[in-house]
């Protein structure tokens, strides 16, 4: 497997991303992973790996610039208010990495897609409700909420697949009634998959570690359930 770090601009940013892939003949599609809030660490690097084994062009993407990568989770969150307070800028890093990625010889610009984690998941629907050329967008414990959710989603052109649990309090499920209205009212080709007993940061072998269980917890139950909808929404969108 080859491994590049790709360094590139977005939102006034110096990013620094890696890029993951096994050589081949043909350009193959390609797939941003973005993050959890902490920044691009060994979560989602993991997961790009995971990617590029199965033959896609996979990028990590760098979160706040420089590969900056906090421990606290009251420091992530201070780091995300920007974003929070202003989602183009969250569109804006977003777009660079997308660029970054298709710009590569080894992908083909037709067949991208966008996961993320947590709030790497709000950054990939994002992305996608700013008009993006996606074909697939996967959100794995991801916040769902827009400020424009009348008319963002119009934008939507990727097929559409969030994973939550169940009992996570920070995706409650007024939210993901909203979510869903939002993309039933754009048309937009959704899928919600919702898995019982868990809560937030599921997919994250090192979630106990934050020492608040009933919040954010792994689950291996989910964690292999969400990953395998994941290879089936690219089957159908990316082959």
């Amino acid at each position: 497997m080859q491994h590049e770090t790709l360094t590139y601009q977005a939102d006034n940013l110096t990013m620094k991303s890696e890029l993951f892939f096994e050589p081949a003949a043909e350009p193959r599609a390609g797939v941003l992973v973005f993050p959890e809030a902490f920044g691009l660490g060994e979560h989602a690097i993991s997961r790009a790996e995971r990617l590029a084994a199965l033959g896609y062009v996979a990028l990590a993407c760098d979160l706040h610039g420089n590969r900056e990568l906090v421990d606290d989770l009251q420091q992530a969150i201070g780091l995300l208010q920007p974003m929070y307070a202003d989602p183009s800028k969250t569109r804006a890093r977003a777009a660079g990495a997308l660029q970054a990625l298709t710009a590569r010889a080894e992908v083909d610009a037709s067949r991208i897609a966008a996961i993320g984690f947590c709030f790497g998941g709000t950054m990939s629907l994002e992305l996608a409700r700013s008009g993006a050329g996606l074909a697939a967008v996967v959100g794995f414990h991801s916040g769902l909420a827009t400020t424009a959710p009348k008319t963002d989603a119009r934008n939507i052109k990727a097929r559409v697949l969030v994973c939550i649990g169940a009992d996570d309090p920070l995706i409650p499920p007024e939210q993901r009634a909203e979510f869903e209205a939002e993309m039933r009212d754009a048309g937009v080709d959704w899928q919600m998959h919702l898995y019982g007993k868990t809560v937030h940061s599921f997919t994250n072998q090192m979630a106990a570690k934050r020492n608040m269980p009933d919040a954010i917890r792994y689950s291996a139950e989910a964690d292999a359930r969400s990953w395998a909808s994941l290879q089936e929404l690219f089957s159908e969108t990316l082959a």
